[in-house]
């Protein structure tokens, strides 16, 4: 169990939508932050008291990563953006091989964190239409999940080390300040939503207050390791999801987007992440006693995007 009132914690991916919200609630209940950051970021000191900095394709001194009591990697290449063969390959290896090098430096460190906690993704799952699917459920087959499969055996030099490691296989994450949603609510607020193909894909959500408040709890819970689905319990299909959005914005969802349309304008990604459907399940956040803030939709749609 990790005390956050007297914790050093260091954090990657600060400057993604769940960092900016992790590090100033970590801060809020005592921790010290470090945060991990690529060289030539350009990242401010504002917001913690200490960076530290690496090039995720070169390995990592020890001794930097030393001393702290738990580690949390969010950074990775964005998946948006059609997929050519130089994207995937920047989406693979800021994953993989960034977390070789940080999992194989955690090992070396002299004083090892009491847990590590690192990106994934239910992209794992790949898509499965309706199949329920939890932490137990096989991987997919495709780009996607080979990469997440790949992105948590990187995480085995920690584990083996004696240090409790837990892959987060993130939904998608409900921010106003980025991510999906940011993505959708222009077109939406100006009533040019709709569903995407026929919106019967299901998509597995999370507010990003469960998202912080979930890592927390993982943190704390000593029985929690390996893969833990990031997840609220109740997910819906892109046509539910679509339809509560415009409802919370008084807007309507008229305009869908269908499939060639998707096809055409994003490749493969576009066939990958907005057609594919994963139903997931948070079994082990369930299981732990994880207590949701937001289980449905509307209520953490009408919270984020209140006035």
């Amino acid at each position: 169990m990790v005390d956050l009132r007297m914790a050093r914690v260091l954090v990657s991916g600060v400057s993604g939508p769940i960092g900016a919200a992790l590090v100033p609630s970590l801060e809020s209940a005592g921790a010290g932050i470090a945060r991990l950051v690529r060289e030539g970021s350009g990242l401010s000191p504002a917001t913690a008291t200490e960076d530290i900095r690496w090039d995720p394709a070169k390995p990592i001194a020890p001794d930097l990563l030393s001393g702290f009591d738990a580690v949390i990697h969010l950074a990775g290449e964005s998946i948006v953006g059609r997929w050519t063969a130089e994207k995937k390959k920047k989406i693979r290896d800021s994953r993989v091989v960034g977390t070789t090098h940080l999992a194989q430096a955690l090992a070396q460190a002299k004083h090892k964190p009491h847990v590590f906690v690192c990106s994934s993704a239910i992209g794992y799952y790949g898509d499965r239409g309706d199949e329920i699917l939890s932490e137990e459920s096989p991987a997919g087959s495709g780009f996607l999940p080979k990469v997440c499969k790949e992105w948590e055996e990187a995480t085995r030099p920690a584990a083996a080390a004696g240090i409790r490691t837990v892959q987060i296989r993130t939904g998608v994450v409900l921010s106003p300040k980025g991510g999906a949603l940011g993505k959708m609510l222009t077109p939406f607020k100006l009533g040019l939503g709709g569903r995407i193909g026929d919106g019967h894909q299901w998509m597995s959500w999370i507010d990003v207050q469960d998202m912080v408040g979930a890592i927390h709890h993982i943190l704390k819970t000593d029985l929690l390791q390996g893969p833990v689905n990031m997840v609220a319990p109740r997910p819906v299909t892109n046509a539910e999801f679509t339809h509560t959005l415009a409802r919370v914005l008084s807007r309507p969802a008229i305009f869908p987007m269908p499939v060639f349309a998707v096809k055409f304008a994003f490749g493969e990604m576009g066939e990958t992440v907005l057609l594919g459907s994963q139903r997931v399940e948070p079994a082990q956040l369930v299981t732990s006693g994880y207590p949701f803030r937001f289980r449905d939709l509307p209520a953490s749609l009408e919270n984020l995007l209140k006035d």
